[in-house]
C-alpha cells in the first residue's frame, strides 16, 4: 500500500522532511504497526518516534487513535500535542 506521510513541529525536524510517500508492507495494518515500521528505517526515525505515546495521528484529515486500521489510507500525519496561549 502507498500512503503520503506527512510529519510536523519537531517530528519534521528530526526526520528532515515534512512529508514522503513511502510503499508500506501489508503486515503494517495499524497507526501503531507503521510507527513500529518507521523507527526502523533508520536513526532520524527513530529519534522522531522515540516518544511514540505522545505522538499524534490523523488518518486522511481525522484524528485517530494508535489502533486505528490504515486500510484504505491515502495520508497519515504525525504531529505531537499543541499547547498555547
Amino acid at each position: 500500500m502507498t500512503i503520503t506521510l506527512r510529519y510536523f513541529a519537531w517530528i519534521r525536524e528530526r526526520i528532515g522532511r515534512s512529508e514522503e510517500t513511502l510503499d508500506v508492507p501489508a503486515e503494517v495494518a495499524t497507526v501503531a504497526d507503521l510507527v513500529g515500521w518507521l523507527t526502523a528505517k533508520g536513526p532520524e526515525y527513530a529519534a522522531a518516534f522515540e516518544r511514540a505515546h505522545v505522538i499524534r495521528a490523523a488518518i486522511d484529515h481525522t484524528h485517530v487513535q494508535r489502533d486505528a486500521r490504515l486500510a484504505g489510507a491515502r495520508e497519515v500525519a504525525f504531529f505531537p500535542p499543541v499547547t498555547g496561549g
